[in-house]
């Protein structure tokens, strides 16, 4: 069984990518934790600890991190993800506490103790894993592999050239691919393609469960959300495809490339810049998706789903 952090930031997609991790039975989730994005720090902490007793999940520690970047003021996405960071449906209040530490030292904390290795799967900015790295030089030795859901080949989704999770920390980016770490990035160049389309989210409320009619719900609020700003056809999920990398790597294909992360631009911050031609001669530093198997992948969410319901 494997054992994986989630880092994230609910979020929609982070909140589906809860469900799907917790459903799996390949994955041992030694905790989750939070970090500002979507929404800022507090809202984030509390919609994760909502997932969490939505689906009956009360024995997964959960802690708090970042409420803003390593520099700069945090930017959250209200457009996409609503007020709350989980607008379109109510969920149940919380019947978990979070740990009274900070997310930072509960991964140093749990990683430490583990006696394997440990994936840590990072659906939101990279700030509480990039100070993890800057503070504790022998812990890379207990990480497996860092699979994260940001940046692009080609796209972009919150300036003309960056995807929003690396444009909120670039620096905390920067020093995550620099880290020597095996890393899996899920871009914008594969995630924008998957889908679910507005007759998907009718099929996910068709199942009528507890589970399925709050995510129904919130799929709906964020497909609509993506159709005004995008024109999408429905609601990309972007964030559970690495939990469906951890559950079954050949779900999505990938390729070698170098990858260095722009900070200075005044209209390039938080590019990842790729080198898909090999130009720089530098080092190949993560694994960038390039296909996603849709059928695949939307079958383990809507299993997933039924499994809570």
């Amino acid at each position: 069984m494997k054992k994986i952090i989630l880092d994230c930031d609910p979020g929609h997609d982070d909140m589906v990518a809860i469900i799907l991790a917790c459903a799996s039975d390949g994955l041992d989730i030694l905790g989750i934790t939070t970090v500002a994005g979507n929404q800022t720090g507090d809202k984030t902490l509390l919609n994760a600890l909502k997932t969490l007793t939505l689906i009956g999940e009360k024995n997964i520690p959960v802690a708090g991190g970042f409420d803003r970047p390593l520099t700069g003021k945090l930017v959250t996405a209200p457009h996409i993800h609503g007020l709350s960071g989980l607008d379109g449906a109510d969920l149940p209040d919380p019947e978990i506490k979070p740990l009274k530490i900070h997310a930072v030292d509960f991964i140093e904390l749990t990683l430490m103790k583990a006696d394997e290795k440990v994936t840590v799967i990072a659906t939101g900015p990279l700030t509480n894993i990039a100070v993890l790295l800057l503070k504790s030089a022998q812990i890379k030795e207990k990480i497996e592999r860092i699979i994260i859901m940001g940046g692009a080949v080609y796209e972009s989704n919150i300036t003309p050239s960056a995807e929003f999770n690396i444009y909120v920390d670039p620096e905390a980016a920067g020093i995550v691919l620099n880290s020597g770490i095996p890393v899996t990035m899920v871009t914008l160049d594969v995630s924008n393609k998957a889908i679910f389309t507005l007759e998907d989210i009718d099929n996910i409320k068709s199942l009528n469960g507890k589970v399925s009619r709050v995510v129904s719900g919130l799929l709906r609020f964020f497909a609509e959300a993506n159709i005004k700003s995008f024109g999408f056809e429905g609601a990309p999920l972007h964030d559970p495809i690495t939990v469906a990398y951890a559950v079954d790597p050949d779900i999505i294909e990938t390729e070698l490339y170098h990858v260095d992360i722009e900070t200075k631009g005044e209209y390039t911050r938080g590019k990842t810049v790729v080198d898909v031609y090999g130009v720089t001669k530098k080092n190949t530093n993560a694994e960038i998706s390039v296909s996603l198997d849709l059928a695949r992948y939307k079958d383990l969410i809507t299993g997933a789903v039924k499994k809570f319901d």
